[in-house]
């Protein structure tokens, strides 16, 4: 027979070690039995079927001392991946509650245990297999002796005999002997090996039940020698027991029929008391019915009472809060709008739009609001609550009536005076010359005094706002009606007087018609853009501190815009940066398309005096068209706000208006460019070009900003130049040449500054000067071939040959022998001296501009020398042994000369 490993001490010990490795306190291994663990699961049978491949456990029962008391548990230990032994699972043995055998293993090695205080009964409890019965029983009958000893009690025990257990315990128990030491001396005593550890037969069977079992079989066996006779006997004995049970139970007969009587006269009785006692439970439940039924109308009786009683007080305080003060009431109904009372009238207002918003649904107390709700419940209808309620709106809608007259009747005065009070604000200051430009001093407006007294006023149009929004459009028309005459009269006296004061005579800007004078003066004035930078400086930022303070001192609900530079409004003339303007979104795109309708009613009109000014300067100067351009660009990209909408139109429409303007300049000079005359042969250079440098320098100074409008008059002027250009020079084909390459360089010579700083200058620069190549380049030729065409006539020949035959060849043409070559080379460099300086006349003769002679000639002699280069290149291919004047002599002979 196979060791048990519950003797195996190793194992003991690693289990030990296994706990102490992960407990604090330390306990001691009883027993450790390896198993093999399965889980069960419950079919449709109700039998238990192994579905789960089975696990190498080990099962330890451990015990650990706590003072008196001594605990026990059943440990659950797995191997880990280094084959070390660590805990799994824990069980209290006090939570044991049933030990059972699972049925379904025929050898019985397999069994269960079942613990109480599993949180999850649904799932089925492990099963625990062992290596054959006796492991099992061992195991069993150690948890089974420790429940007893620590807890005085055992589980339940399914599917095998405690008794045989017992049995099994007893044969199974190892007798050791040992010494024991009593008065006469040490003796021998045979003690079982579960003796020593637990005490098997005592917990399962006590030992006086041992003993009467024993003496009972005793008695029954003594005498008997067969089983046969020993059954006789018994049966014999219980045949003369129940003959002596009959013969009793005859003779009490009497006693029998007695206590039946008694027990059926006891029965009717206790009919009879429980039929009187459904009576009076039922009159009894009635009662308290009827007890339950008037003690819930008198509590809601008396609730209802304390809460009619409480609501009335609460809602007279309410009603008394919706008391017109009589100062309110006189300031609402007749007071004065002067400023030393808008104090009392804010007040009043205040009030005013306080109560009103109170008595909204929305803003009453809920329990308020809740009245109505109660009014179709017929307990508070009997209680007097329907009355309560319908009295107390009744109060209310009288209250609101009376608020909403109240409020007409203080919108329609305050409208009224506003009405007034603008147009009366705005005369006042029409009427003092004081606020205009006069003759020979300029103005800058002041509003301030204006807007401090409108202020006054501002809290007053908020409650009118909420008051009644339909009245604040009349206002707004008012305002804007009567600040516009005021606007418009101060920047009417400005620009006036800007005219006036400005002492601008017409500039001689240079134009491209008339004969060109070397000696023109140019006056170079710029009087008339300051004109127009100073009422742009003072007046569009007045528009846009207008336009803000409209949109805020009017209710519409936008953000303020940056404050202006104070220093402005104390030098009328100071010229500024455009003020920079940030603003929020208004809120709804309707208010947007409100407050820009009111702001063009205020504004409107001012437009005129601006392109006065504008029409003005460009009749003087219209140069200044380039000025004022750039500052109304800076100014247009500055205004970003909301509330500047309508100044940035204006802008806008400046900007267009001076663009079409200097447009209208530009192409009156490109008009006089083509019309010039083109049937007369042309001489120099043409009027217009040195005309043009003139006009480039001047618009460069007038430039402050953007580029964009001066690069397209460029732009367009000089295409016209050129293409002019090009046209009459065809007048005389055998000049053409010479008129391209003069004006070119006249071109380039008089924006040779210009072009290094203007980049649109300069790509025409370099075009010009591609042009002037291209024609010196023609015109040279021109005049080598005529003084050379037999020379270079040769060489072409020559290479027209040479695509079809080798050099060697050539010599055996026509024409083309060595006796023709000598010939033609005696014809052509005969009197080279004479031909040269007749080059140099043809050059000189034509050209009117002498200054470019010396560079013209210097690129005839290098075109000369590299055509003559190359003619010896194939002289020295085709007639090797001719002597020709080399490339240097040819150098040197030009260099005399």
């Amino acid at each position: 027979m196979a060791r048990s490993s519950a003797d195996d001490m190793e194992l003991k010990r690693s289990c030990e070690a296994g706990i102490l490795s992960k407990e604090k306190d330390r306990e001691t291994v009883v027993m450790s039995m390896r198993v093999a663990k399965g889980r069960g699961v419950w079919g449709k049978a109700g039998k238990l079927a192994s579905r789960h491949m089975a696990k190498p456990r080990v099962l330890a029962v451990t015990t650990k001392k706590k003072g008196q008391r001594t605990k026990a548990f059943v440990r659950v230990l797995k191997y880990s991946n280094g084959g070390v032994l660590e805990p799994a699972k824990v069980y209290k043995m006090k939570h044991l509650s049933k030990v059972e055998v699972v049925p379904n293993d025929p050898s019985g090695c397999t069994f269960l245990l079942g613990f109480d205080n599993l949180r999850s009964q649904s799932v089925s409890p492990p099963q625990w297999t062992m290596r054959n019965k006796d492991d099992r029983n061992r195991f069993l009958m150690c948890i089974l002796n420790m429940c007893k000893e620590i807890y005085g009690a055992i589980p339940k025990v399914v599917g095998m005999d405690v008794v045989e257990m017992a049995m099994w315990a007893k044969d199974n128990t190892t007798v050791k002997v040992t010494q024991v030491s009593t008065k006469d001396g040490p003796i021998e005593s045979l003690v079982g090996e579960a003796d020593s550890q637990v005490a098997i037969q005592k917990d399962l069977v006590l030992q006086t039940e041992d003993e009467d079992t024993e003496a009972l079989l005793d008695t029954y066996i003594m005498a008997i020698g067969e089983a046969e006779a020993f059954s006789e006997r018994m049966k014999r004995e219980l045949v003369a027991l129940e003959s002596a049970n009959v013969y009793a139970l005859m003779e009490t007969e009497t006693v029998v029929e007695e206590v039946l009587e008694g027990l059926e006269i006891a029965s009717i009785c206790v009919e009879d008391f429980d039929e009187w006692l459904g009576i009076f439970n039922v009159k009894l439940r009635h009662m308290r019915e009827d007890i339950q039924s008037i003690e819930w109308r008198n509590n809601k009786l008396e609730l209802q009472s304390d809460s009619n009683v409480a609501l009335i007080d609460e809602l007279d305080k309410m009603l008394v809060l919706l008391q017109i003060p009589p100062e309110y009431e006189a300031s609402l109904t007749g007071g004065s709008f002067d400023e030393g009372n808008m104090v009392k009238n804010i007040e009043a207002c205040e009030w005013l739009t306080s109560a009103i918003k109170n008595l909204e649904a929305s803003n009453l107390d809920p329990i308020y609001v809740k009245l109505r709700a109660f009014e179709n419940d017929t307990s508070f209808i009997n209680g007097g609550y329907h009355e309560i309620s319908k009295g107390y709106k009744r109060r209310v809608r009288e209250k609101r009536a009376e608020f909403v007259l109240l409020k007409c009747t203080f919108v329609r005065r305050a409208s009224e005076f506003l009405r007034n009070y603008f147009p009366s604000l705005i005369d006042f200051m029409l009427n003092d010359k004081g606020n205009f430009s006069q003759r020979g001093q300029l103005q800058r407006p002041d509003h301030a005094d204006m807007r401090y007294k409108c202020r006054t006023y501002a809290r007053l149009l908020q409650f009118i706002k909420n008051l009644d929004k339909s009245c604040l459009m009349p206002l707004r028309k008012s305002y804007c009606h009567s600040l516009n005459l005021l606007i418009r009269r101060e920047a009417r006296e400005f620009s006036s007087e800007l005219r006036a004061g400005s002492k601008a005579s017409k500039s001689s800007t240079p134009l491209f018609e008339g004969p060109a004078s070397a000696n023109q003066s140019i006056s170079i004035t710029d009087t008339t853009a300051d004109a127009y930078c100073k009422m742009i400086t003072v007046f569009i930022p007045l528009l846009v501190d207008e336009s803000s303070f409209f949109a805020h001192f009017m209710c519409f609900d936008v953000a303020a815009l940056a404050p202006s530079d104070e220093s402005d409004n104390n030098n009328p003339v100071a010229v500024s940066e455009p003020p920079g303007s940030s603003a929020k979104p208004i809120n709804s795109s309707a208010e947007s398309g409100v407050l820009n309708q009111c702001l063009q009613e205020l504004l409107d009109g001012i437009q005129e005096d601006f392109y006065a000014i504008v029409d003005w300067a460009f009749r003087l100067d219209p140069l200044s068209c380039i000025a004022m351009h750039g500052i109304t660009d800076r100014y247009l990209s500055g205004q970003k706000a909301e509330v500047a909408g309508y100044v940035h139109v204006l802008l806008d429409d400046l900007e267009t208006r001076i663009s079409i303007l200097f447009s209208r300049f530009v192409d009156d000079a490109c008009y006089q460019i083509e019309k010039y005359e083109r049937n007369v042969r042309q001489i120099g250079v043409v009027p217009y070009i040195p005309r043009f440098s003139q006009l480039a320098a001047r618009m460069e100074q007038y430039i402050n900003g953007s580029r964009d409008l001066v690069d397209q008059a460029y732009t367009k002027i000089v295409t016209i130049m050129f293409v002019t250009l090009e046209k009459i020079a065809q007048v005389e084909p055998k000049y053409v040449d010479i008129v391209l390459l003069e004006n070119y360089a006249a071109f380039q010579h008089s924006l040779y500054d210009l072009a290094n700083v203007v980049p649109t200058l300069a790509k025409y620069y370099h075009q010009a000067s591609e042009a002037y190549e291209q024609a010196c380049s023609r015109h040279i030729n021109l005049v080598i071939y005529i003084h050379f065409e037999k020379l270079f006539q040769f060489a072409r020949k020559i290479e027209e040959l040479m695509y079809n035959m080798s050099p060697e060849e050539i010599p055996f043409q026509v024409g083309m022998s060595k006796v023709d070559f000598r010939k033609m080379l005696k014809s052509s460099l005969s009197g080279l001296d004479k031909t040269i300086n007749a080059m140099y006349r043809k050059l000189q003769k034509n050209i009117t501009a002498e200054e470019l002679l010396p560079s013209l000639w210097d690129k005839c002699k290098k075109e000369f020398l590299d055509k003559y280069a190359t003619f010896l290149k194939l002289i020295s291919k085709i007639y090797p042994s001719e002597t020709v004047i080399s490339v240097n002599e040819m150098k040197d002979t030009l260099a005399s000369l």
